[in-house]
């Protein structure tokens, strides 16, 4: 009997192990998973966020134009890898965690059948005590709860060893599990990340090389009203325009000098602006070049793997 009730603190460490196991793995599933779904939703956020980046764009010149389509083509690859992090983390971490519910709860029937078997023993030699006692002289009775109280306690002691080998085998496991799972998480979480910095410093270099000042040059430009000096007739009334001159011949002669004066500059304000033009348009198609020669990295990604295939 002795041998039987003196491993109550070992019990209470067996319990206090599948007790600590229920309450932490499933504090720990619970946050996980909940770490996960907005895992998700944060993936869900930056997909609005790369169809606006895309909308903008559409909106802009083509140097602004040309960094934000390669953000959001960057942006969007990043989310590819949320992806399968959240795919993962769902079978490598929460769904094992899950598990335990089953588990804790096979090893708490674990325990309620060696109390059971315990408190019967217990009974027995309750009763076998009582017998000896009141009736010392009945030996067949006493003799039949001999047998019993031995057969219970007997009961109990394989209840015992088999518990504590279910109850190692349950640490065991828990210690190997834990070390997994947490090891598959930081995996995980190391193998996102490691792909989105690298998605994002080519990103950040991106972004970094824009050059401003060409695109605030053509803005400037589309907004300017006129860049030549406004010409006096247009600013006399006509009353005056049309008003005959004193001296009529030498007005006429003066008008006439003056309007091929007139003509000739404008000839060469004409050709000077041609050739500004042509020197802005090939300017602007090398401009263009460039940018487009400029790749978003999944573009290059795609490209290497389009190459490899």
């Amino acid at each position: 009997m002795n041998t039987i009730f003196s491993r109550d603190r070992q019990i209470k460490s067996m319990e206090l192990t599948v007790s600590h196991a229920e309450k932490y793995l499933g504090q720990f599933c619970s946050l996980l998973a909940s770490y996960t779904r907005k895992t998700a939703k944060l993936r869900d956020q930056a997909d609005m966020l790369v169809r606006q980046l895309n909308d903008f764009s559409n909106t802009e010149d083509p140097e602004l134009r040309t960094c934000l389509k390669n953000l959001a083509e960057d942006l969007a690859m990043v989310q590819d890898y949320r992806q399968a992090e959240v795919e993962r983390l769902e079978i490598k971490v929460v769904t094992p965690l899950k598990a335990y519910g089953d588990i804790v709860e096979n090893k708490r029937a674990d325990l309620k059948r060696f109390n059971a078997d315990r408190d019967r023993a217990l009974k027995e030699l309750q009763k076998l005590e009582k017998l000896q006692q009141k009736n010392p002289s009945d030996r067949q009775r006493i003799s039949q709860a001999d047998v019993n109280a031995q057969k219970a306690t007997n009961d109990a002691h394989r209840s015992t060893r088999q518990l504590e080998e279910t109850i190692s085998d349950f640490q065991r496991q828990k210690l190997e599990d834990i070390k997994r799972i947490f090891t598959d998480f930081i995996t995980v979480e190391m193998v996102f990340h490691a792909k989105a910095l690298e998605v994002y410093t080519h990103t950040f270099q991106n972004l970094d090389s824009m050059d401003i000042d060409k695109d605030l040059e053509l803005f400037t430009g589309r907004i300017r009203v006129s860049d030549g000096p406004l010409d006096n007739q247009t600013l006399l009334p006509s009353s005056m325009a049309h008003q005959p001159s004193p001296t009529l011949g030498s007005s006429l002669k003066h008008t006439a000098e003056s309007a091929k004066k007139s003509r000739s500059s404008i000839l060469q304000r004409q050709r000077v602006v041609e050739e500004e033009e042509e020197e802005d348009e090939e300017e602007y198609e090398s401009e263009i070049e460039a940018q487009w020669s400029r790749q978003s990295y999944a573009s290059q990604y795609a490209q290497i793997l389009r190459q490899k295939n």
